[in-house]
């Protein structure tokens, strides 16, 4: 699901694209392609976006001019009473303005009320050319909606008022889709079940072992009802149990077929969550070649995923671009992915030369919070520490994650964060010895 928000441009990779952040956030969030921006980005920038939130991270869809503020006046709201000109004890009456006062019947004072429907005004007793919604005679045209709207009147408008045009989305597909699964193996496997298995193989369909206890339930309660025996649940559960692993079977086929059809617009956590389904249910043949099929493509994806994020940082450290390689290590594609040992110490040596004493202190600091965020923050080593109070507050609080900024400050290096122990055996319970109790003397 998409949703709009507020994003600020910070800086511009070498490949055109713009990293953005919330507007007001701290961090940058993400990069969007340059030709969403256009010409006229700049750093700093504000900007309307439209995001859509996945597995992969946050993807911009489009990008428009931002709503404009509304002052304080606009966002205040009077309610504003039309009546009449005579005061109510305890009622403040403001009239709008270029309003008429009005009489207790709520016709302007001074103007000939209309006479009431139910008198002589009625719709029966008006001239036949003014009832309204009478048919046209013969060879007579029907007056049009801009006929009727009158003159003065503005045409209705297709464009969004105040705002704009709608922007443009990119041509082309739209990623990661949501496939439409089909029902051709469960209706085959439907097909082939017995009259009698039917009802409970919907049921299971629906929702399992729980949907037919709760139908069960409902059909006894109106058997009760209506003065009938009850059914017995022992058949129709163990009936049940017998076409569950069917049942499952035809639902994952129809799921691992959308998704093979889908091919990489299909989300990859749904994707995962259909390879990792394959596990619950009792496989045939076919359903084996398509698990694996699934795996492999599970695979494929993650693997390009992994190396493209392994070439931006190694992008970032050849063009000299410190603080952008560390924002990029610190939002690897999944959770479990690891940086390389080997691009993990270049990354290391590369933030600790460009953290020196006469960095600019706001640039430190920066680079200072992109460590923090990243997986090499207790192998950097500082070269240096600017001479500012702010820059040794920020190393103070920081000194428990890298480690070797106690040093530049004077402080002791902290230890090492302890490991885990894992949890002790579980003793076997006295007088039990292997299998059985132990004899007594």
């Amino acid at each position: 699901m998409s949703r709009l928000t507020d994003i600020e441009l910070t800086s511009q990779t070498s490949d055109g694209a713009w990293t953005w952040r919330a507007a007001g956030a701290r961090q940058p969030r993400g990069t969007v392609s340059g030709d969403l921006i256009g010409t006229g980005g700049r750093v700093g920038a504000v900007l309307r976006a439209e995001l859509e939130s996945g597995l992969d991270g946050v993807e911009v869809i489009s990008v428009s001019s931002p709503r404009p503020v509304r002052s304080a006046t606009d966002r205040t709201q009077r309610i504003e009473v039309l009546g009449g000109t005579r005061p109510e004890p305890g009622v403040v009456v403001s009239l709008a303005r270029g309003s008429r006062p009005r009489d207790r019947d709520g016709a302007p004072e001074g103007r000939e009320r209309r006479p009431r429907r139910d008198g002589g005004g009625r719709r029966e007793d008006r001239p036949e050319g003014e009832r309204r919604g009478r048919r046209a005679p013969e060879g007579e045209r029907r007056p049009r909606e801009d006929d009727r709207r009158g003159p003065g009147r503005r045409p209705p408008t297709t464009e969004r008022e105040g705002r704009g045009p709608r922007p443009e989305r990119a041509a082309g597909p739209r990623r990661d889709v949501r496939p439409t699964v089909s029902a051709v193996h469960r209706n085959a496997a439907l097909a082939g079940l017995r009259p009698e298995q039917l009802p409970v193989a919907e049921q299971l369909l629906r929702g399992g072992i729980p949907a037919v206890r709760q139908a069960i339930e409902e059909q006894n309660a109106a058997a009760r009802a209506a003065g009938q025996p009850p059914v017995a649940p022992d058949a129709l559960l163990a009936m049940a149990e017998e076409l569950l692993p069917i049942v499952n079977l035809a639902g994952w086929k129809d799921r691992a077929t959308a998704a093979q059809n889908a091919g990489r617009s299909m989300r990859l956590r749904e994707l995962r969550a259909v390879v990792a389904s394959s596990r619950t249910v009792s496989l045939d043949d076919e359903a084996r070649v398509l698990a694996k099929a699934l795996q492999d493509s599970l695979n494929e994806r993650v693997t390009h995923l992994r190396e493209e994020w392994e070439r931006r940082i190694e992008s970032a450290l050849e063009a000299d671009k410190v603080l952008e390689g560390l924002q990029v290590s610190a939002r690897p594609p999944e959770m479990a992915t690891r940086c390389p040992a080997e691009l993990a110490v270049r990354l290391a040596q590369a933030a600790s030369a460009a953290m020196t004493a006469e960095l600019a202190v706001d640039e430190w600091l920066a680079l200072l919070a992109a460590v923090l965020d990243s997986p090499v923050r207790r192998t950097v080593r500082p070269a240096g520490l600017p001479d500012a109070d702010e820059a040794r507050n920020a190393a103070r609080k920081a000194a428990g994650l890298v480690p070797e900024l106690a040093k530049l400050i004077g402080l002791p290096i902290p230890p090492p964060p302890p490991r885990r122990a894992s949890p002790p055996p579980r003793r076997p319970l006295s007088g039990v010895s292997g299998g059985g109790p132990t004899a007594g003397p």
